[in-house]
């Protein structure tokens, strides 16, 4: 059963380079199409810049699409008013990346994970106090710690309290968008495995995003290769790791494993400003070796390659 799903999924913004130069449209999500079953962690992989954010941003209407249709647990909430929205959220939520800039710092931990109690239900003070001592243990946080500020505490125990408000309302989805990135590597793996027991715990479904692969092959059991606003790649995540398919995904491979075998990166050729902007045939057209002339004239659609498998390449 699908929990949610974005049909394609288009996201422009309109930026203005320089004080005197024309006005540049950006397209973040370029026609993603997208859809997670309930209880998987399904992992979001590509280069920064690429719209991963941007598209876990979009699925939960935290960012509004361009156009695309969202639909969560079959229900089509893409036009959805925001009275209705408010109540959807407390089955929907996300976890940011950086543990240090999503907490208030003015805001005791009482404070910030009273909010989601005092917005979607009206509970008595000390009906929410057991309500936070609860969700504190299940993170791991001592319950001393209730009264203290985000300053008193290291990124690893912020994170812990980020997931923790979370998961106050009992979700079904969370869009983690790079939870780890911020976190010395010691503690990466403590969240990591915080959030493996929460999943079989709570019964959540993750949408997974991260730059490191190796992170997103050991959380989640399928696997979308971003690459410029397009999925390029989906697949099941251990067959994608172990043969690859779009030449975009083998040089992420092989980047991700040179650079843990601290060997430094595989031949990126990064592309310039002009290849910003409008893109006529494949989006990875510049930097393919295998590329041919039908590679630059015509965009390869995302085509089911077997059952579970779907690429989006000429080749």
């Amino acid at each position: 059963m699908k929990i949610i799903e974005g049909i394609n999924l288009k996201k422009s913004y309109t930026l203005k380079r320089g004080l005197f130069e024309k006005k540049v449209q950006i397209n973040a999500l370029d026609g993603v199409t997208l859809s997670i079953l309930k209880g998987e962690t399904f992992g979001l992989v590509g280069e920064s810049g690429c719209g991963k954010s941007t598209l876990g941003k979009v699925l939960l209407r935290l960012e509004e699409p361009t156009e695309g249709k969202i639909f969560f647990e079959n229900k089509d909430i893409t036009n959805l008013p925001l009275k209705e929205m408010k109540i959807l959220r407390r089955k929907m939520q996300i976890v940011f990346q950086d543990p240090y800039a999503s907490l208030n710092p003015r805001k005791s931990i009482f404070d910030t994970l009273a909010e989601p109690f005092v917005v979607h239900y009206q509970l008595s003070k000390k009906e929410i106090l057991e309500k936070i001592k609860f969700i504190l243990e299940i993170v791991g946080l001592s319950l001393d710690s209730i009264y203290k500020y985000p300053h008193e505490f290291s990124g690893g125990q912020r994170q812990r309290i980020a997931i923790a408000r979370a998961i106050a309302l009992e979700p079904s989805f969370i869009v983690a968008d790079e939870p780890l990135s911020a976190l010395d590597i010691s503690v990466q793996a403590q969240i990591i495995e915080l959030f493996l027991k929460l999943q079989e715990n709570l019964e959540l479904t993750y949408l997974f995003i991260s730059h490191d692969i190796h992170v997103v092959a050991y959380m989640a059991q399928r696997v979308g290769v971003m690459y410029r606003g397009k999925l390029v790649e989906v697949g099941p995540t251990k067959e994608i790791l172990k043969r690859p398919l779009h030449p975009y995904t083998k040089l992420l491979l092989e980047a991700a494993n040179l650079q843990k075998e601290g060997r430094g990166f595989s031949r990126f050729r990064i592309f310039s400003n002009e290849e910003n902007g409008e893109i006529q045939g494949c989006a990875f057209f510049s930097r393919c070796e295998k590329a041919k002339p039908i590679c630059k004239e015509n965009t390869p659609e995302l085509k089911d390659v077997d059952k579970e498998r779907k690429i989006a390449c000429f080749l």
